[in-house]
């Protein structure tokens, strides 16, 4: 009896916030689930509801319904505006639309702060229920239980919507086939338009009534999306009364886990996430092919394009040569069917030269071309330190280090096709162990190298079987919990990572065995080029062999790749191991030229970073994931000191710009062509190099980086 005394008002209280989390989360399960908009800026829709029910309440009824209306119709507006933003989206996947979508979080985090100020306000609620009611022998505020029951009526009203009502028919015919209901003279822009202002108004009504529960200030805006989403995965989205469920579980962790065992309660969400994921995509067919593009378009339009690439690029009067029907995977299929890199059958396309293979590799006008970018990139650098200051410097240093993260994204975005947003978590395995060799008296540069290097591929392996089989959205959602569990270790294990408050103090390293530390700005960012140059270097090389030629086939012809033989799972994990191996490196790096290291060197907000400075560059584009490393860091660290406590916003506006401007990103400029995200560009042949997709059964496209 003892013990349900002490644990019943943290069970209770896990309720009203699992409640809460569910009204939130039915809204981004309503988004994602029938209007396919992964929405990243769900958490600040609920701060729009929270600001504006928190400024309008004064401890009367009437000031909590104005909030309320006010709050709601404001957070709907926004959702309404956020399906303008993502329709020129529609077919690019999404990866695009989480871009766009946290950059527009990013925006409205700052435009929140600037018109309401810093601090938390407080939230005022009418007299009778600022009060607290007998429940069980103890006393519990009065407001919550009555949240209790409005999200109960919630609930049963909006599956009663969705399942007995025309209107719910409509979206749910929206989701499952827009050409029927517009036969039926609906317009499916219309319902995705209200769909996006519902899930809008349900996350601005929980801000208002949550408020009091989690109230508006810096970070609650994350805190609800990471805190949604979990719920969203667990819960699916089919049915609202699973996510319900769901919210209420994720609620009493968050609650009762955290006075019943606080140790575990930091990690059984996102580990409960990563979980289901994996049990989810392990139990599901095998995906014929992966990358960040979405859903395949249907397979009658795949043959049509696919026919009329081909047509295209065959010139006049040209003999078909070859054993059959793109027989051109790179990689080496074996005329028995098994690969055989001694043995390969090679196709030649239209227009290529017949010289003998051998004869590509030789340092030709086209090859001095492809790394023109690198060269004039590699003088740049070098020639800084007669041009920067030394604030400047280290900003350049920081840049190369999280460049090395964004090129490691590059190779399992734009190569391996499995997006990632949980790459920090081997970035701050070397960073760490980096920090601490440093502390343990291990302070030479190349030994510190090696080891982070090697500890990051380690724990790449450990959690790369949960990630290499699952496809698009799934991965984004798996690596995104790899992600977090691994920020909360870093806040947990306080011996290893200082906490909260991260590591400082630790020896300068040195550049090689008996010389001194480092401490000028110049000398460690000449160390960080030359470590940085060396590992772009070897990861060029790698992805220009033979074995990258594989990484790539994995990607645009997996089915084909499979039904030669090819181990093709092996592939994928080889490929996250090594860009574990480079993000650790990265890691090192950082940890070297900052001299300091915390929490938030390594959080999401990093990964989201590096994810989108591939997108800049291109994502199968090495230089280009370099530059736009430099062009975040530039726009956060050097533009926004002209403008003091609006960087969010311009890193906002970086990531809008982005999406829509450079759906290539700069090697699509590079290469004169435009489409998806996903496409090839730079590092990668040129678009008409890539045949248009075909059917899942022959898969198309010459690989090579």
């Amino acid at each position: 009896m003892d013990l349900l005394d002490a644990h019943l008002i943290p069970a209770v209280d896990g309720v009203a916030f699992g409640l809460l989390l569910f009204v939130v989360a039915a809204g981004l399960s309503l988004a994602f689930g029938t209007a396919g908009v992964l929405n990243l800026s769900h958490g600040t829709l609920y701060a729009i509801g929270a600001y504006t029910g928190a400024e309008l309440s004064d401890g009367t009824w009437g000031g909590l319904a104005l909030g309320l209306a006010a709050g709601t119709a404001a957070a709907c507006v926004a959702g309404a505006g956020l399906s303008a933003a993502t329709a020129p989206l529609a077919r690019r996947g999404h990866l695009a639309q989480a871009l766009l979508t946290f950059g527009l979080a990013l925006i409205g985090g700052d435009l929140l702060i600037q018109f309401f100020g810093a601090d938390e306000l407080p939230v005022r609620v009418p007299e009778a229920l600022d009060s607290s009611v007998t429940l069980l022998g103890h006393r519990y505020p009065a407001y919550r239980l009555c949240f209790i029951v409005m999200a109960v009526l919630l609930a049963a009203f909006g599956t009663w919507v969705l399942t007995r009502t025309r209107m719910g028919a409509a979206v749910r015919a929206a989701a499952d086939d827009p050409q029927m209901l517009a036969a039926t003279g609906h317009s499916p822009r219309a319902v995705h338009t209200g769909v996006l202002a519902a899930a809008g108004a349900l996350a601005g009504a929980a801000g208002v009534l949550g408020a009091p529960i989690i109230g508006p200030g810096p970070g609650t805006s994350e805190t609800v999306l990471m805190l949604s989403l979990v719920v969203v995965v667990l819960g699916g989205l089919r049915s609202l009364w699973a996510t319900f469920f769901a919210a209420i579980a994720v609620g009493e962790v968050q609650t009762l886990g955290v006075s019943v065992a606080p140790e575990l309660a930091p990690y059984l969400l996102f580990a409960a996430m990563a979980a289901v994921l994996v049990l989810r995509s392990r139990f599901a067919e095998p995906a014929t092919a992966h990358g960040p593009e979405g859903p395949a378009p249907d397979p009658v339009a795949r043959l049509r394009s696919h026919l009329a690439g081909r047509l295209r690029r065959r010139p006049r009067g040209a003999a078909r040569t070859g054993p059959g029907p793109a027989a051109e995977v790179s990689g080496a299929v074996k005329v028995g069917g098994a690969p055989d890199a001694d043995r390969a059958v090679a196709v030649p396309r239209a227009g290529r030269s017949l010289l003998p293979a051998w004869t590509g590799r030789l340092p030709g006008g086209s090859a001095w071309r492809q790394a023109a970018p690198l060269l004039v990139l590699l003088v740049v650098l070098i020639a800084l330190p007669a041009l920067l200051d030394a604030y400047s410097i280290s900003l350049a240093g920081s840049a190369l280090a999280l460049g090395l993260l964004a090129v490691s994204v590059t190779i399992l975005t734009g190569y391996a096709g499995l997006p990632t947003l949980g790459q920090t978590a081997p970035f701050a395995v070397g960073a760490y162990a980096t920090a601490n060799l440093a502390d343990a008296g291990w302070t030479v540069g190349p030994v510190q190298i090696v080891l982070s290097a090697l500890a990051a591929a380690v724990f790449a392996a450990v959690v790369g079987p949960a990630v290499i089989r699952a496809r698009g959205t799934t991965v984004l959602m798996i690596t995104l919990a790899v992600g977090e569990l691994t920020g909360a270790v870093v806040n947990q294990l306080k011996s290893v990572t200082g906490g909260a408050d991260g590591l400082v103090g630790f020896p300068a390293t040195q550049a090689l065995w008996g010389g001194e530390g480092m401490l000028e700005e110049s000398e460690l960012y000449t160390y960080a080029l030359v470590v940085a140059a060396v590992a772009v270097a070897v990861t060029l090389l790698v992805l220009r062999s033979p074995a990258g030629k594989l990484l790539t086939g994995t990607r645009g012809a997996e089915a084909r790749m499979r039904a030669s033989g090819h181990p093709v799972g092996r592939y994928l994990l080889v490929a996250h191991v090594c860009a574990g191996a480079l993000a650790g490196v990265g890691g090192s790096l950082m940890v070297t030229v900052q001299q300091y290291l915390s929490p938030a060197d390594v959080g999401f907000e990093i990964a989201a970073f590096a994810l989108l400075a591939v997108v800049i560059g291109g994502t199968t584009s090495v230089v280009g994931a370099l530059l736009g490393a430099g062009l975040i860091v530039a726009t956060r660290d050097w533009v926004a000191g002209s403008w003091p406590g609006h960087g969010p916003l311009l890193l906002g506006v970086l990531f809008v710009a982005t999406v829509y401007l450079l759906p290539r990103g700069l090697a699509g400029l590079r290469g004169g062509g435009s489409g998806g995200g996903g496409g090839p560009s730079s590092d990668a042949p040129r678009s008409e190099d890539h045949p248009p997709p075909a059917p899942a059964s022959a898969p198309t496209g010459k690989v090579s980086p």
